[in-house]
């Protein structure tokens, strides 16, 4: 049997080129996972797919990146498929471990996979160090203004419940204990 599996990280994206390359590839049953990363090891659509497989069977990904995020987790899950008599196959890298041949590619495929993660990684913590570097403040924007916090003081400091002054500023009661006690009030 030739099972598919299709992952997407984030539940607003879809896998249907995924499938539709899986489908053409003669997969029979195609596994999923949606909002699933691939730095994860535990998925139930994978789960689900590696529990599946039996002595001659394939398991087969449109890229290499779905299935796993680095060398470690993709050899792991390769090991685990070839422990039960089946074999991998990545449609868009061309890697069919039936094959020695396959084999071979994909453990150099496996390595440039890592190394372009590395990269990104390295190339978004210098960026973010940058960003620092000239001032910019990273992370979510603050839900309440300096103004607003001085304002809420007085409220309560007036009589006013926390809670209904909070909800006031359209904020939860934690967050405005958090920027009274951020600015020190």
């Amino acid at each position: 049997m030739i099972y598919g599996y299709a992952r997407v990280s984030t539940t607003d994206q879809t896998t249907d080129p995924q499938h539709r390359a899986l489908s053409a590839a003669g997969c029979g049953r195609v596994f999923q996972d949606h909002g699933a990363s691939g730095a994860k090891r535990q998925r139930p659509g994978l789960d689900s797919a590696l529990a599946a497989l039996q002595p001659g069977d394939v398991l087969t990904v449109w890229r290499l990146d779905r299935l796993g995020r680095n060398l470690s987790d993709l050899l792991a899950i390769v090991q685990e498929i070839e422990a039960k008599g089946a074999a991998f196959r990545s449609l868009s890298e061309q890697i069919d471990t039936t094959t020695p041949t396959g084999r071979l590619f994909f453990h150099m495929a496996g390595a440039f996979a890592e190394f372009e993660r590395s990269l990104t990684v390295e190339r978004t913590k210098a960026g973010l160090a940058a960003a620092r570097a000239r001032g910019v403040k990273l992370g979510p924007r603050r839900k309440l203004s300096g103004d607003q916090i001085r304002k809420a003081r007085l409220l309560i400091e007036a009589g006013e419940q926390p809670r209904s002054v909070a909800r006031s500023f359209g904020v939860s009661d934690s967050t405005l204990y958090r920027a009274f006690i951020r600015t020190g009030i």
